[in-house]
């Protein structure tokens, strides 16, 4: 029976995640919004409860989070030294393809960050962002223009 209930969870995850990232993030305990859309190649951290994606919030390919980082090189020196912080994506947010979202970001309601950025630091409401690190471009109503 245990071996059966691994298979079967196996494959309801696998399809789930293929077919509707967002109940498999809701499943591994991301926190989504309604009407959001996650692409399937999207990679969550091993602590996927740090992260919450707002409403009418797009995700595109490969975007990567991490909620920790960098704590190791630290531990010789304070052996009890870890690095978290939650990322919060707000609402009516695009977050663009391959771009790497990092710990302690706040993504602002209505903001864009360009494709391949590296967000380090939060993005204010209706603002554009790119690059590595991810820099302010324009508004929203300039991008609009």
């Amino acid at each position: 029976m245990i071996i059966f209930k691994r298979i079967y969870n196996g494959v309801v995850n696998a399809y789930l995640r293929k077919f509707d990232s967002v109940r498999w993030a809701r499943r591994i305990g991301v926190k989504v919004g309604e009407h959001t859309a996650i692409s399937p190649e999207t990679h969550f951290p091993g602590e996927p409860y740090l992260v919450t994606i707002g409403s009418h919030v797009q995700v595109t390919r490969a975007v990567s989070f991490y909620t920790h980082g960098g704590g190791n090189v630290l531990r010789r020196q304070i052996p009890d030294f870890d690095c978290f912080g939650k990322i919060v994506i707000e609402d009516w947010a695009y977050i663009g393809s391959q771009s790497l979202i990092m710990p302690g970001v706040t993504i602002g309601e209505g903001a864009i960050v360009a494709a391949g950025s590296v967000v380090t630091k939060s993005v204010a409401p209706r603002t554009v962002v790119g690059g590595n690190p991810a820099k302010f471009i324009c508004t929203i109503d300039e991008y609009l223009e």
